[in-house]
């Protein structure tokens, strides 16, 4: 089936109660995982593509992997650029092929914000193509985007209201105690601040930064109108590991199909894994 966009997966998830997993394509052996393993579990996914995956593997080799893993799945794939720094890429993106992109404005001045999102959403709307915005700033790091955790900044519910209002965008990433990468302690979602931006926003809400979220907040935070979930960190760790054993073990190997090979499976029992706990899973 032809690429579906991130807003009608998400508002099927809204309706249902459950997320659906985002997943950070940068090579071939990633995107096998990732379909697989929503092929295995009946899940719809989104794949995205990242500042530095669009530069490891350029934007024509993301697209057409996708539009291959899309045209030959069984389940609803979307594709999305994750954290777009631009209204030029955006449209580079839209242009390329992706169904949705995420433009992110959470460094901006609010109305500078609000102006990049609406600018992105009245062209991408026309062509059908869904948006995400972000309001609030996640700490940690996202390939080239760094947000110290002294910048940190939670989102408010009121400003959440105003931004959807004016800005347009069909999904919403908010801030509510996670951050990007390794976390240095155990993180603690603000589970109130998430009621109340539900209370006052009407799309669906995204989660950023959430590899290394134990698995009840992630739980609770899918019933409480989260609809998309980010992981990116836990496929690198399950690929690094894999490799390293597979050398230490033989160190001798040369063949990169024997190499990458277990990589892959590592990565797809993560992909598993978060399907199952979001809720995902049969959803398809």
């Amino acid at each position: 089936m032809a690429l579906v966009t991130v807003a009608e997966l998400a508002q099927r998830a809204a309706q249902g109660g459950y997320a659906v997993g985002a997943f950070n394509l940068n090579n071939m052996e990633i995107l096998q995982a990732v379909i697989e393993a929503a092929e295995e579990e009946r899940s719809p996914v989104i794949l995205q593509a990242s500042q530095g995956g669009l530069k490891y593997a350029g934007i024509d080799y993301i697209v057409a992997m996708a539009r291959v893993a899309a045209e030959r799945a069984s389940v609803p794939v979307a594709l999305n650029l994750d954290h777009g720094t631009s209204f030029e890429q955006a449209m580079q993106c839209i242009r390329k092929g992706f169904s949705a992109v995420m433009v992110d404005g959470s460094m901006l001045e609010f109305e500078d914000n609000v102006a990049l999102v609406r600018r992105v959403t009245d062209v991408a709307h026309a062509v059908g193509v869904s948006v995400e915005a972000e309001l609030g700033k996640i700490g940690g790091t996202e390939d080239d985007i760094v947000v110290a955790e002294k910048d940190a900044m939670m989102t408010d519910p009121d400003e959440a209201a105003e931004f959807v209002e004016r800005a347009k965008p069909d999904l919403l990433a908010v801030a509510i105690g996670t951050a990007h990468g390794v976390y240095k302690g155990e993180p603690r979602l603000d589970f109130d601040r998430l009621l109340a931006i539900k209370g006052k926003v009407s799309i669906p809400l995204v989660l950023h930064g959430a590899s290394g979220v134990p698995d009840d907040a992630i739980r609770r935070a899918c019933k409480l109108g989260i609809t998309k979930i980010n992981i990116d960190t836990e496929l690198r760790v399950a690929f690094s590991s894999a490799v390293r054993d597979t050398l230490v073990s033989n160190p001798k190997e040369i063949d990169p199909r024997k190499i990458l090979g277990p990589a892959r499976e590592a990565m797809k029992r993560v992909v598993k894994e978060k399907m199952r706990l979001f809720g995902c899973s049969g959803k398809a």
